[in-house]
């Protein structure tokens, strides 16, 4: 029985890694409509290398690379997950009014490098290093040097 249960455990586990990472190149079309009109305001001078669409088991995303280094992951419905720029600085236009005063009174004279967006609330990366996390109110919950 043990022989049996240990057999089917390994079945559904190899199932499960076979399919966890189904990554592949797409054309920059495939992307929802919503994200590739984010990528036209957000980045218009910005050449596109390539987007990556990535099925992970029941929900597909995916990820936009810039020639210039940035990174943008969407979900499957065209939603922004997370902006990285890991050579320049953000588009603060991105950044939710009550996080960019935050930072303004409490961290004067840096930038934002890296914001992400989950269920939640936000992390976003400065200049200076530091990872902060809001929740949903925009209350700042941690702070990661």
């Amino acid at each position: 029985m043990k022989k049996i249960l240990f057999a089917a455990v390994s079945v559904f586990m190899f199932a499960g890694i076979a399919f966890a990472d189904n990554d592949r190149i797409v054309p920059y079309e495939s992307l929802p409509k919503k994200a590739r009109e984010f990528v036209k305001q957000y980045f218009p001078s910005e050449k596109v290398s390539y987007v990556k669409e990535e099925a992970d088991f029941m929900e597909l995303s995916y990820e936009v690379v810039f020639a210039q280094g940035t990174k943008v992951e969407f979900t499957g419905q065209g939603e922004w997950k997370e902006v990285d720029c890991r050579y320049s600085t953000l588009n603060e236009a991105l950044v939710p009014a009550q996080i960019k005063e935050y930072v303004g009174k409490n961290f004067p004279d840096t930038k934002f490098v890296k914001i992400e967006k989950g269920y939640r609330g936000y992390e976003v990366k400065l200049t200076n290093r530091l990872e902060l996390t809001f929740d949903n109110n925009f209350n700042l919950v941690d702070i990661d040097d």
